[in-house]
């Protein structure tokens, strides 16, 4: 095969997979766009497997997520050549993992064909692993497994496994297609259609058998729909006072039945707490709901066992009282990079552009869980929800229902606020929790255990949304193991590809 047509075929398999997710969402490519990859770079050598991987991640970044630019270029003050910088950049480094992945598919490939098949889920699950930890502490959006994530019965799998049990499951499927490929076993098309049939009848019939949910709880979140903004005039709550009046209206509403709290999401606005016009109007809003309010807000305080010195910004959820008191709070822990902070700042220095605050979020170091009226609960913040292993924190530590709060407002209308929901529903059945996930601009919405979207809001209105949940306290394997199955396929493609020279030597 010539190297023009490898590396067509290449950047058309990323571009397969790209189109996978919203906002085209044809999932069905997810079970053969990756075998295109793998049959070029079987039998290639290392140089153009290596190059090969890396024009499918280049394609499927591009063309996946193009809002990464647009944010650069609108909100993060860069100009058109410095936003494709970052951009290109963030995509050529993530592109260097399916690029490693092919120069192992191409190595194990000289054991045999067979050999490196079997072996291709565990490396592409190892590697989709790596990426959720490095670089920058990891960048795993859209991942494989959620393009089959769609599929209700399959879903389930993830409570046992996390989302890269989903991975290996169409990682497989779509190794078995290369093999049948590349190996022409006799009467592949049989083969084929016998497997593919079983598969899909698996996928079909599973569906009707997840569980329903029932709720006996409603939550009052509040869309707020405030602009997006990098920068706020001191006399930001003056020019917004009708707004905040319309806003306490919807979140205090004597009218309606008591919700079991009120959320607002992720902090769309100068909400500090320590500005007396913010946490008055929020203790106000409580007062008179008589009601418990969780909301994100920029908390300035000394950073952890400093007992002086410069007050630090913290993205932070809190929860207020029907007595207006301040009684729970939570630290944002994974802070988005060139967004909450800038890595590699003594390097980058164009890069200070891109954070509100000059000085950067601190991290927070808790994953805490607060109290509500019925249970316990655990609130992560806006890109928190793409770490599966981080959600899982709070369960472990006693969250009966999880609360994403979030500012999507930043992706505009790109697919990424589509792209972010079926990421974060995961999280909901990996830990068979009632999930609700408050936006400022959209998507709002209740996730039940099972992965269902019970309800949602409009996107880009201003309103208050009842969404139903509960309470449960049973534990999924992966709530109680973790990564326990990443772990297992690191293991075993390490020593696929360690060993196989030695199996090389002895075929």
């Amino acid at each position: 095969m010539g190297a023009g047509l490898r590396l067509t075929a290449a950047a058309a398999s990323g571009a397969a997979l790209a189109f996978c997710f919203p906002p085209h969402s044809l999932s069905i490519l997810a079970w053969v766009s990756v075998a295109m990859l793998m049959a070029v770079s079987l039998g290639a050598s290392y140089r153009a497997a290596f190059t090969c991987g890396f024009v499918h991640g280049a394609a499927f970044y591009v063309i996946g997520v193009p809002w990464i630019y647009t944010v650069m270029r609108t909100y993060g003050n860069l100009n058109v050549i410095e936003s494709a910088g970052v951009f290109a950049a963030l995509a050529g480094t993530l592109s260097l993992y399916p690029a490693i992945f092919c120069l192992c598919l191409a190595r194990l490939g000289r054991v045999s064909i067979t050999t490196a098949c079997l072996a291709a889920p565990f490396l592409w699950v190892a590697l989709e692993f790596a990426k959720t930890h490095f670089p920058f502490h990891g960048f795993p959006w859209n991942l494989l497994g959620y393009a089959g994530a769609r599929h209700l019965g399959l879903l389930q799998l993830v409570s046992l496994t996390g989302i890269y049990g989903l991975s290996f499951v169409l990682a497989g499927c779509n190794a078995f297609a290369a093999w049948l490929f590349l190996a022409r076993p006799r009467h592949p098309w049989v083969v084929g259609t016998v497997a593919g049939g079983i598969m899909l009848s698996a996928v079909l019939v599973g569906d009707q058998f997840v569980p329903q949910e029932a709720p006996d709880r409603v939550a009052a979140m509040v869309q707020l729909n405030f602009p997006q903004s990098m920068e706020y005039p001191p006399d930001w709550f003056e020019r917004h006072a009708a707004d905040l009046e319309e806003i306490e209206r919807l979140s205090a509403d004597p009218s309606k039945p008591r919700p079991g709290v009120i959320i607002w999401p992720e902090a769309p606005a100068p909400f500090y707490w320590q500005d007396p016009r913010f946490s008055t109007l929020l203790s106000r809003i409580a007062q008179t709901a008589g009601n418990h309010v969780l909301t994100g807000v920029v908390d300035w305080k000394l950073p952890a066992g400093a007992s002086s010195g410069r007050l630090e910004p913290y993205n932070t959820a809190i929860l207020v009282d029907p007595t207006g008191r301040r009684v729970f709070s939570y630290d944002k822990i994974h802070l988005v990079p060139f967004g909450e902070y800038v890595p590699l700042r003594r390097w980058l220095t164009f890069a200070g552009r891109l954070t509100a605050e000059v000085g950067d979020f601190r991290s927070g170091s808790s994953y805490a869980v607060g109290e509500l009226p019925g249970g316990s609960f655990g609130v992560f913040i806006c890109y928190e929800g793409v770490y599966p292993d981080e959600v899982r924190q709070f369960v472990d530590g006693g969250a009966r229902l999880l609360i994403n709060i979030s500012n999507d407002g930043w992706l505009q209308n790109s697919g990424g606020g589509e792209q972010h929901l079926e990421m974060v529903r995961v999280r909901a059945v990996e830990n068979r929790r009632w999930l609700l996930r408050a936006t400022n601009t959209g998507i709002t919405a209740s996730v039940d255990p099972y992965g269902r979207v019970a309800a949602r809001f409009a996107r880009d209105v201003r309103g208050l949304f009842r969404a139903p949940y509960g309470f449960r306290k049973d534990l999924t394997l992966y709530a109680r193991w973790g990564d326990w199955f990443a772990w297992l396929c690191a293991a075993a493609a390490a020593t696929a590809v360690l060993g196989s020279g030695f199996l090389r030597k002895k075929s």
